[in-house]
């Protein structure tokens, strides 16, 4: 599949998709309390999409069966809303989603604490974010593809944290998944040159202890193999001249994440 470029009429589409993922993720970190169940989520992310007359990107996606990939803990990604998963203080929680807003995509994950966590979770959840902006220092035209790789899978390892080598980002349109894939670690090669109007889902899965992961039987939730914790940090990012545009996270919201990572 062949790397698109977006034209002016598609980009506004999706920054409309965009900022509508936004608002879900907002809303949903508001809602998040011990005691409700992984399906509670789902249930509500689900219709916050719908009111805004869109369609979640992942509900029915080859049969997965939510609109808002639900994972604790030592879960990567990918896990399924459940009546029976019970949200707990003192857990982690990666909310994945997207949505479709008039045929585009949008794509954006972020991981919470549930209550008081551990000071190695939140510092976990920190990098992992920070990794996320370490990356998207060269998402810009000019510069190559592996370019944010390397950067991203250079700042988790230098700090000691495993970089899952068996999911990346990836384009996204008018479909979820398009051309290029995004590794989070050093390549060897350039990978393609970054051109403005890319529009590409970058998204860091960091693991405090080693990179290797496992899929339980269900066949999505990935987990972590030596069973421990796991972050994850997405957006949707349109590569422009100037730099990059993040579609999914607000430019407040943006200098406010560049602000505590520099401190």
């Amino acid at each position: 599949m062949p790397i698109t470029i977006k034209s002016t009429r598609e980009i506004e589409l999706m920054k409309e998709a965009g900022r509508i993922l936004e608002i879900v993720h907002n809303e949903l970190e508001k809602e998040l309390r011990p005691g409700m169940t992984t399906k509670d989520i789902d249930r509500l992310g689900e219709e916050i999409i719908r009111s805004y007359g869109c369609i979640p990107s992942f509900l029915g996606y080859n049969g997965y069966p939510g609109s808002i990939c639900v994972s604790i803990n030592d879960e990567v990604v990918h896990g399924i809303p459940s009546e029976h998963r019970f949200i707990r203080e003192g857990d982690i929680v990666s909310l994945d989603a997207g949505v479709i807003y008039r045929g585009y995509h949008s794509d954006a994950a972020r991981t919470h604490a549930v209550g008081r966590i551990s000071k190695e979770a939140q510092e976990l959840i920190r990098v992992t974010r920070e990794c996320f902006f370490e990356g998207i220092k060269y998402a810009k035209a000019g510069n190559h593809l592996f370019d944010i790789s390397s950067a991203i899978g250079r700042y988790a390892s230098e700090r000691g944290y495993g970089v899952v080598r068996d999911l990346c980002g990836h384009g996204i349109g008018t479909a979820l998944h398009e051309a290029p894939e995004i590794p989070n670690y050093e390549m060897k090669r350039k990978g393609v040159l970054l051109k403005a109007g890319m529009t590409l889902a970058i998204e860091p899965m960091i693991n405090i202890g080693g990179w290797e992961v496992d899929w339980l039987e269900d066949d999505w939730t990935v987990v972590t193999r030596d069973h421990s914790l796991s972050a994850h940090y997405e957006n949707t990012v349109l590569i422009t001249d100037e730099g990059p545009k993040l579609l999914t996270l607000t430019t407040q919201t943006a200098k406010d994440q560049e602000s505590e990572q520099a401190e």
